[in-house]
């Protein structure tokens, strides 16, 4: 590492103000930070000293998708051979699934890092590392079988109309990787729906019908079991299936505190809460199922872990996030009940509580403010 240490303050100097290259300063700045820590001190002025920065925040987040993304892996090359009769090994299911995902990721970061050195060399600014959870979490919402040239065309709608156009990381008001599922979802329905494209080249007399359209479909006899539910041997995006996967995720992130505890249980118990409610009036088959179903089907909990926790784009208010959070459980089940039409809600509720979230931060500033009036006599001299 010291060699590589050398090299870089040798040729730095190339990069900086009066070197021939100081044109991709952006670019070598990105390289230099993402293997050493920057050596940049304050001079002057107050300043919060922290070690959790935002280039070890994107890398916590990557650190906690990796179970689900293992897991991913493997379930796609498990529901192949499932879907064919073959009984092979662990490791031939793994090589399988790996070689079916990895595309997949590659272009997601290739796209996706394109664009953003593109528009750090523009607007002359430092590469914003949002890009490393944006990379990874696309590919993980995608179904196995997604054509690549998709995913490009959606990743760079997400990166540039998500992002960029707003000032990119930290100035996007929806989750980018959410935007990307939206754009192909709302653009090309077929390649996100139905049951052909959530098993990788599955076989034609074989149903790979997610356990979501299943119950929209009132099939409660097809359902998967709850063990299979939970560790994730079932049909469905490439990181969503395993909940316990996601969970020590979770756990990892509100641990090192980067994912917001608030938002993920006030998420859950609106999602319960909810269900519960609809157990009680029971007007379709639908509303009568058992409640934590609600819990272990689609990618909830991988929204609610992962892109309902989103800095950015959550409430930022202890108050808010809980508001925000149980909105955002409240109108999945509402969607999936309610919209016989599209089964899986969490994309919609979470995009559309990310609107929502600054007015909610507002209001709950704006009583807060009225509260501790109430407490003192304000003189008008």
């Amino acid at each position: 590492m010291n060699f590589l240490r050398k090299y870089i303050d040798k040729i730095k100097p190339n990069f900086q103000e009066g070197g021939k290259l100081k044109m991709f300063h952006s670019t070598f700045d990105a390289f230099e930070t993402f293997l050493f820590v920057p050596n940049d001190v304050t001079k002057k002025g107050s300043h919060i000293r922290d070690s959790i920065d935002l280039k070890r925040t994107m890398i916590f987040v990557v650190i906690a998708l990796v179970p689900a993304l293992l897991f991913g892996i493997y379930n796609v090359g498990y529901q192949h051979f499932l879907s064919h009769g073959e009984s092979v090994g662990f490791w031939q299911m793994f090589f399988y699934g790996f070689m079916k995902v990895l595309p997949i990721i590659v272009v997601s970061y290739v796209v996706s890092l394109t664009i953003e050195f593109a528009a750090a060399q523009i607007k002359g600014h430092p590469l914003n590392e949002g890009v490393l959870v944006t990379g990874i979490l696309i590919p993980m919402i995608m179904p196995p079988d997604i054509p690549l040239w998709m995913v490009a065309v959606a990743t760079a709608f997400s990166i540039i109309f998500a992002k960029e156009v707003f000032g990119g990381t930290g100035m996007n008001f929806l989750n980018p990787a959410l935007v990307a599922r939206a754009f192909i979802f709302f653009a090309y329905p077929s390649a996100i729906s139905g049951d052909k494209v959530w098993i990788a080249e599955k076989a034609d007399a074989f149903s790979g019908a997610t356990s979501l359209a299943q119950a929209s479909a009132h099939e409660f006899d097809k359902i998967a079991s709850v063990q299979d539910l939970m560790i994730g041997f079932v049909p469905g995006s490439i990181g969503e299936t395993s909940k316990i996967a996601i969970l020590i995720g979770a756990v990892f992130l509100v641990f090192v505190g980067v994912g917001s505890l608030r938002i993920i249980l006030s998420s859950i118990v609106g999602l319960l809460s909810t269900a519960l409610l609809f157990n009680v009036i029971g007007l379709n088959p639908y509303m009568d199922m058992p409640f934590y179903y609600h819990l272990l089907f689609g990618g909830f909990l991988f929204g609610a872990v992962f892109m309902a926790t989103d800095p950015v784009s959550a409430s930022q208010t202890a108050k808010g996030k809980i508001i925000y959070g149980f909105l955002i459980g409240v109108i999945t089940v509402l969607i999936r009940v309610v919209n016989p039409a599209y089964p899986e809600g969490t994309m919609l509720a979470i995009l559309l509580m990310n609107v929502f979230a600054p007015l909610i931060d507002y209001y709950v500033v704006d009583a807060n403010v009225k509260r501790r009036l109430k407490r003192v006599k304000v003189s008008n001299n």
